[in-house]
């Protein structure tokens, strides 16, 4: 299972680059889905937009495709885990990043992102980017 960083969300809203795209139709239904956390970027910035009908309603399309994964206390119980490791090690990353991460962590899935820089910093979670 994939779960979609909100870099590559956008990527897919925009509908490029083409290799994205081309993995994405690689899939089968149900693969992948998207943090809450994530949704709740996305709208914050479809929200910040210029064009915020239309972003929001792109926004909503793309849900419609993906399921939205709540964040639940397995996934709080992993955010603590790896907040701490990070600040222990010195590595912090954004702190959206890091709920997000621990969502994919304590799911076991596949973190897609073109940010790896940040993600690797994250013990025990899988990346791929698509990019």
């Amino acid at each position: 299972m994939y779960m979609l960083d909100t870099d590559i969300c956008i990527y897919i809203i925009k509908r490029k680059p083409e290799s994205v795209l081309k993995r994405l139709e690689m899939l089968q239904p149900g693969q992948l889905a998207m943090s809450a956390i994530t949704f709740a970027e996305l709208m914050n910035g479809a929200k910040k937009s210029q064009q915020v009908e239309g972003n929001i309603a792109k926004l909503n399309e793309l849900a419609e495709l993906l399921e939205i994964r709540a964040f639940d206390q397995k996934a709080a119980v992993t955010y603590g885990d790896v907040r701490s490791t990070l600040e222990k090690k010195g590595n912090i990353i954004g702190s959206n990043d890091v709920l997000i991460a621990a969502h994919a962590v304590s799911l076991n899935w596949i973190l897609v992102t073109n940010n790896e820089k940040e993600f690797q910093r994250v013990d025990g979670l899988s990346i791929e980017n698509w990019v």
